[in-house]
């Protein structure tokens, strides 16, 4: 098979993950794997194997008619067999199909806000949807919205999975101290209620000052971010709540860390989750989403329902005052990551459904 992903960006995001890791991965089990941007390029950019063929189109508008005639170029040139688009790249590639009508298109769906997915538009998707031959869906949620609001039958369920950020300088250094750091990985949206982590911070200043939170994530300049930011300076948070940014070197900034967190109001399957476990940290997070698949509360990690400051605050202190059970989890959600989330095993389903559901 010769399969191109396509995202919309090459900045750091869930999404856009799967996509790079999917081209990656991809190089060492088929004849040709590549990778096209269509409008933004991106740190990620800089995690793509040498192995994978890379485009940009520079997309300026809805109906960028060179952009598309640029990417059928490029389909032709190469012999693509396959276009894997993720998220809202469907369209792109629905153009694509109408000038390529023998490339076989998949839609992968990242959808994050799956805990209200009756507020998700559709036309777009219902129009452009029946020329594609299969949904790839990061939760259960948004399989079962494919089959019943779509009314589409190739549907699939494939887990995220982590990969190794190999290539990335590790440069970042992270405040407070040694021991004492709690991590969260999560661009600043209002999905991923930061102001629950706040919350939190609060108590904890009191509780355990020594304790510092590292919050790792695209900051997007608009008032979501301006309110946490107010927020910090309100409560006095400035020694003890960190704001990074967007970073690449993920692995660098997990052996810094000591607990990680999530406190989001809705997820898929969050590839923040994915990254702290295969770098064996124990979390508390959020019950929302496809996270319970993975997080078992008081076996791997503490599962915690969304917006209850009260018990996330409690399960924390517990893993805070309990070195133990700090490893514990940590290997426990590894191997649990492991067996059912590694690249190998994801790649293996991925590849024997294209291979079985020609339409």
């Amino acid at each position: 098979m010769r399969i191109i992903q396509i995202i919309d960006s090459l900045e750091a995001g869930g999404a856009e993950r799967m996509a790079v890791s999917y081209a990656n991965a991809l190089t060492a089990k088929i004849s040709f794997s590549g990778l096209v941007a269509t409008r933004k390029e991106g740190s990620l950019k800089g995690q793509l194997k040498d192995e994978v063929s890379y485009l940009f189109l520079n997309k300026k508008h809805l109906l960028d008619f060179k952009a598309v005639f640029r990417l059928r170029s490029y389909v032709v040139q190469h012999k693509v067999t396959v276009v894997h688009a993720h998220s809202t790249s469907f369209f792109m590639v629905f153009l694509l199909k109408l000038i390529c009508p023998s490339l076989r298109l998949i839609w992968h769906d990242h959808y994050g806000d799956s805990e209200f997915l009756s507020n998700r538009p559709i036309r777009a998707l219902q129009m452009t949807l029946p020329f594609f031959s299969g949904i790839i869906v990061v939760n259960q949620k948004l399989k079962l919205w494919a089959e019943q609001q779509l009314g589409f039958k190739k549907v699939l369920y494939l887990p995220n999975f982590p990969s190794e950020d190999t290539m990335v300088l590790e440069q970042t250094v992270l405040h407070g101290i040694d021991g004492k750091r709690i991590v969260c990985l999560a661009n600043l949206r209002v999905q991923k209620d930061h102001f629950l982590l706040l919350e939190i911070a609060i108590k904890l200043q009191k509780s355990h000052p020594d304790w510092t939170f590292h919050l790792v994530g695209k900051d997007f300049q608009d008032g979501y971010s301006q309110q946490i930011k107010d927020l910090i300076v309100t409560y006095h948070l400035e020694k003890n709540v960190f704001l990074y940014g967007s970073k690449e070197d993920v692995k660098n900034i997990l052996h810094q860390s000591t607990i990680a967190v999530l406190t989001s109001q809705s997820e898929g399957l969050p590839v923040a989750l994915l990254e702290y476990g295969w770098n064996k940290k124990p979390v508390v997070v959020t019950h929302v989403g496809e996270i319970a698949s993975l997080v078992q509360n008081g076996k791997n990690g503490f599962l915690v329902p969304s917006k209850q400051k009260k018990m996330f605050y409690e399960a924390l202190v517990l893993l805070i005052e309990n070195d133990t059970l700090q490893t514990e989890f940590g290997i426990a959600l590894y191997r649990k990551i492991q067996g059912a989330n590694s690249e190998e095993v994801v790649i293996k389903q991925y590849l024997n459904w294209l291979q079985n559901s020609h339409k």
